[in-house]
């Protein structure tokens, strides 16, 4: 069953560097890795790929600067084996990830994805449980073990908040070419898994741990999320989200979309830092997502 292992990059080399090699750490040998590179300012890394000396990893430096979304879709565009990673460039696989995912793969045949066990990690690689990711255990869905979930149940689990950690996720690639491709930036990591999943798609979730994700203090979205400036983005997505959930005839996950209290929430969680700035604009657009309705 072999994966291509995709990993976009724009960010610490030496994280890259670690990434890379808990893939090499894989007790399963039936993987390519493709590193795409956004164009980092760093001379050392395309010398260091070219001394590692093994043919299944593959490293592509962008002429241009595409920006993180544009670059993930790059990234997806060019699998080209039956199943795939999107790997974080300062996430770990544990040797036993592609194990775990591709065995339930072959257990489950039609599922569209796996997602497996993850542990949380900090700058450090301290395992850590911030609030984020204590709302995401609450939102995942019941139960122990390998378990296939999918239909209205799941689309309204992950319409109400993302409970998913993409990086860890292993995609069947035909399921995924069959829906179009995201154009959002702010909402890529949900509007992929709901547009496969409402085009029929399941998911096998299981609980062992084989992937560590890491959990910055800050990242792009979630400066994003501070100064209020996704979250227009976000109520676009959930209100398109609602219509095409009722064309579909899923009224719960178009109720779900329209209330989108995941969203509403991590904008509230916002507002007491845009007082404390007196950052006026902010707080309008804090304010009017937690307190708006969708047309």
């Amino acid at each position: 069953m072999p994966v291509d292992v995709m990993l976009p990059f724009y960010g610490d080399p030496e994280l890259l560097r670690r990434a890379v090699r808990s893939v090499q750490d894989q007790r399963r040998t039936d993987w390519r890795l493709t590193v795409v590179d956004d164009g980092y300012p760093d001379d050392t890394i395309g010398p260091w790929f070219a001394g590692l000396g093994d043919d299944r990893i593959r490293y592509h430096r962008n002429p241009e600067r595409l920006g993180a979304q544009p670059n993930n879709r790059y990234c997806i565009e060019a699998v080209e084996l039956p199943y795939f990673v999107m790997m974080g460039a300062d996430d770990l696989m544990e040797p036993d990830y592609l194990d775990t995912v591709l065995a339930l793969h072959e257990r489950w045949p039609d599922a569209a994805v796996v997602q497996p066990g993850v542990a949380v990690m900090d700058a450090d690689d301290r395992p850590v449980r911030p609030l984020a990711d204590r709302v995401k255990a609450l939102l995942a869905p019941s139960g122990s073990g390998p378990r296939p979930v999918g239909g209205e149940d799941l689309l309204v689990s992950l319409l109400r908040g993302n409970w998913l950690y993409n990086p860890s996720l292993c995609w069947r690639t035909d399921a995924v070419a069959r829906v179009a491709m995201p154009e959002s930036a702010d909402v890529f990591d949900l509007a992929l898994p709901v547009a496969v999943i409402a085009d029929g798609g399941t998911m096998v979730v299981d609980d062992h741990v084989c992937f560590r994700y890491r959990r910055h203090r800050s990242s792009d979205s979630g400066s994003g999320a501070v100064a209020g400036n996704r979250f227009a983005e976000e109520r676009r997505y959930f209100a398109a989200e609602a219509d095409r959930m009722n064309a579909r005839g899923l009224p719960r996950a178009a109720r779900a979309a329209r209330a989108h209290v995941s969203s509403r929430l991590n904008a509230a969680v916002q507002l007491p830092g845009a007082v404390l700035r007196r950052d006026a604009a902010a707080l309008r657009a804090l304010g009017g997502h937690v307190l708006g309705r969708l047309s």
